[in-house]
């Protein structure tokens, strides 16, 4: 039988199904226990109707109150304390209500159509405001691509539903991936960052995780990174995405090519190479040219921005890695709040991504200039600039600290890598070589032990 075709005015109704919003609120009322099917994605903002609206709301309110028997009798009584009694069609269309639905046994069912129904007009109102908007002829086009993806990402967080939350569940998720690690004896679960000695201290970089990665300036921040994303990528672990606030793709590629090839930066800058360099700069183009390495720099990226990259190229490339370049840089999407709450929620929002995605995401921050007043140099939380919601929301934190760049004499050559947060495992410092001239951290090999585990304070 072939449904009716809709009339002129029920074509220009936003999207909606009264009848499965009575039968959700029926089958509550046959089957009190039905609420608790539902109420954890269903809520009472996603009833088109104004009197189902305000019946769902006082549903929750008499559950919340453990109320037990909720029938049309004490749904009035209720409804009629708020005033809302007449406003809803009074007792009768509460007694229709009950009588619209055979039994309880599909209100899931029903609930779905209901909330599927409000994501549908949803979207229509944040496709309707972007339409005014390019209509009105302003002039602000990415503010207007952001509020296109504020909307549409905040639908996203609020249709979410069937999470899993039962202990067996999540210990067949949980085992699964133990599982995954045995027979790897001697190798980490995470991904490597190319460094022995810092994959054995933090395990690798863990799907969900957020890396903080912080420095004074002119410590290597970004060529750190780079040596990361060339190993992750070019060992053929995942692909990486780069989002480089700061400097641009070209650069960055100028970097990759010198880290790859050992090349003097400073000689292919000044465009002096001899004739073994410029063959060891093809075969370095060469080989990054086939590796799953991606570098974004457009400038004022905002979160929401970087988000739907981040979930574009997942789903295309199945990155496993991002790194953002750096934190401070990214533009507030709350313009009006002050500089500690919009990186507190910047931090918030990073780590959505990097649980959202599966995969680790890194953002280098700077430092406050405390390190600079202290006769120790080394880096400590309390250094982080600008929140202490970085330290709170990041699974690892670690500082990158050269001793020499303080002073020439202090173990030139050397860095340290100060894991001063680790949730999951335990914090210590790790030494590196720093090869400046090719922009290139290495392992610290001597005959001596080359890395130092101690536990910080």
């Amino acid at each position: 039988m072939s449904t009716p075709p809709k009339n002129e005015f029920e074509r220009h109704l936003p999207p909606q199904n009264v009848v499965a919003e009575r039968s959700v609120l029926g089958s509550i009322l046959l089957q009190n226990d039905a609420i608790d099917e539902v109420a954890d994605f269903l809520h009472s903002s996603h009833f088109y109707s104004d009197a189902h609206h305000q019946i769902y709301a006082a549903i929750l309110k008499m559950r919340e109150a453990g109320l037990r028997g909720i029938d049309a009798v004490t749904l009035a009584e209720e409804l009629d304390r708020q005033q809302q009694l007449e406003a809803i069609g009074g007792v009768r269309y509460l007694l229709e209500i009950l009588e619209s639905v055979p039994h309880a046994a599909h209100v899931k069912y029903y609930a779905e159509i209901v909330r599927d129904k409000w994501i549908l007009r949803s979207l229509t109102n944040v496709c309707t405001d972007v339409l005014r908007e390019c209509y009105e002829g302003t002039d602000d086009t990415p503010e207007i691509l952001t509020q296109a993806e504020r909307g549409i990402f905040q639908i996203l967080e609020q249709q979410e539903t069937g999470a899993k939350i039962s202990m067996d569940e999540i210990l067949l998720d949980t085992m699964e991936r133990i599982n995954s690690r045995l027979g790897k004896e001697g190798s980490i679960s995470g991904l490597s960052t190319g460094f022995s000695d810092l994959d054995r201290q933090t395990n690798g970089f863990q799907p969900s995780e957020l890396v903080i990665i912080a420095a004074r300036p002119s410590m290597g921040k970004t060529a750190f990174v780079c040596n990361v994303a060339e190993w992750v990528s070019g060992a053929g672990q995942t692909g990486v995405l780069i989002f480089s606030l700061e400097q641009s793709k070209l650069e960055l590629a100028e970097r990759f090519l010198c880290i790859r090839a050992r090349l003097d930066g400073h000689r292919v800058r000044k465009g002096q190479l001899d004739p073994p360099e410029r063959d060891a700069l093809l075969r370095a183009a060469s080989e990054l040219s086939t590796i799953q390495l991606f570098i974004d720099d457009a400038p004022g990226r905002t979160v929401g921005q970087i988000s739907a990259i981040c979930r574009r190229l997942k789903r295309r490339n199945n990155i496993g890695l991002v790194i953002i370049d750096y934190l401070q840089l990214i533009e507030p999407e709350d313009k009006r709040a002050n500089r500690e709450q919009q990186i507190a929620q910047t931090t918030r929002r990073l780590k959505g991504i990097a649980k959202e995605n599966d995969l680790p995401v890194i953002a280098l921050s700077q430092l406050n200039r405390g390190v600079e007043l202290r006769e120790d140099k080394r880096p400590r939380l309390a250094d982080l600039r600008e929140s202490g919601a970085i330290e709170q929301d990041a699974d690892i934190v670690m500082f990158l600290h050269r001793p020499e760049a303080y002073n020439p004499e202090d173990r030139p050559g050397e860095a340290e890598v100060v894991v001063a947060k680790h949730r999951s495992g335990p914090t210590g410092i790790v030494n590196l070589r720093w090869r400046r001239e090719s922009m290139r951290f290495e392992d610290y090999t001597t005959f001596d032990d080359h890395s130092q585990f101690d536990q910080l304070g």
